[in-house]
């Protein structure tokens, strides 16, 4: 099985580099200066255990890979930026590859599926920052993360029964849930708070803000009768094994929207987190202000290529017109 990495970020360069670390056959798909480093001097993955350079291939074009036909790839690429991969992965591959969602948000496997007839959600927990070209730190140690796969819709096979083994030889916990989806939808409404992250830092995640758009965004499955795990199912699954830590010598990040910000890309996933909820509300007569709100304040911000960490929760509460509570319980 050889592994191709589509997206080298925080989440596909831990996620790769720790494959390739434990003996796994990996490529790397990445971008600009960020793959020119890589070639160059290899990529550097940091944890609290170690700096390690590993020269890991790289290509910056799928053309440029010799498909051998045992290749998986990883799909790893922020959701704002899925069709254009998938594009571009099915004008150099035929449809039969299998694609693994290593993503998050919901609508990524959807829209692979319309190209390739294998697809596999992943339910990514994976605390890890990309802020320098060349250099990804995994900030859990010694488990870097997990990684929970299954096939979309729904389901299991000996493909995702061998990624999972290949994950957990690589000091990430996996196993193969045949209901992923479910596994999915609970981090969903956990990322809801990754947009007060990157609008408010860190302390914006234990906010009134967040624990609102956790409540709409419980509305809205609930009234699309989609089903996910409860918090006390997720958290026996979690907080016994991820231990996220700072990592002497690296900037430790936010959320993955924080991070979109501070490296300035012009885009961030929130269409795909918030936005996910927005969609649910307006199809299912559900009202959803808060999330709405944040979906605009940060795509406003990646477009004008603001740095994260500009407002305060109260700042955004009286947007919504909602007068600040002392007494808001943290979001699981």
């Amino acid at each position: 099985m050889r592994f191709v990495m589509l997206g080298a970020g925080a989440v596909g360069g831990v996620v790769g580099g720790r494959l390739f670390e434990h003996g796994h056959d990996v490529v790397l798909v990445a971008r600009g200066d960020h793959a020119q480093v890589i070639a160059r001097h290899g990529l550097t993955l940091a944890s609290a255990s170690g700096v390690r350079n590993l020269h890991v291939p790289v290509v910056e074009r799928l053309e440029e890979l010799d498909w051998r036909g045992d290749e998986v790839v990883l799909l790893a690429v922020k959701s704002q930026d899925t069709e254009e991969a998938l594009r571009e992965l099915a004008g150099a591959v035929a449809s039969s590859v299998p694609v693994v969602c290593v993503q998050n948000g919901v609508a990524n496997e959807a829209a692979a599926l319309r190209r390739f007839a294998h697809v596999y959600g992943v339910c990514v927990m994976c605390p890890a920052s990309h802020l320098e070209a060349g250099v990804v730190v995994a900030e859990s140690s010694p488990v870097t993360a997990l990684l929970d796969v299954g096939r979309y819709p729904e389901g299991s096979d000996a493909t995702a029964a061998g990624i999972a083994a290949a994950f957990e030889a690589s000091t990430i916990r996996s196993v193969v849930r045949g209901d992923i989806m479910r596994w999915k939808y609970a981090k969903l409404l956990r990322n809801l708070g990754n947009a007060v992250d990157a609008l408010c830092g860190p302390a914006g995640r234990s906010s009134q803000v967040t624990a609102l758009a956790r409540a709409e965004g419980e509305a809205c499955l609930g009234a699309a009768a989609i089903a996910y795990v409860s918090d006390e199912e997720d958290s026996a699954r979690r907080d016994h094994l991820l231990h996220p830590t700072d990592v002497v010598g690296f900037e430790r990040g936010g959320s993955s929207t924080w991070q979109s910000l501070a490296r300035n890309q012009g885009s961030a996933e929130v269409d795909y987190l918030n936005g996910e909820i927005v969609l649910l509300g307006r199809l299912y007569g559900v009202p959803t202000p808060v999330n709405e709100l944040l979906q605009r304040l940060v795509n406003q911000n990646a477009l004008a290529h603001a740095a994260p960490g500009r407002m305060t929760p109260e700042e955004v509460l009286a947007l919504l017109h909602v007068p600040p509570q002392d007494d808001v319980f943290p979001v699981h």
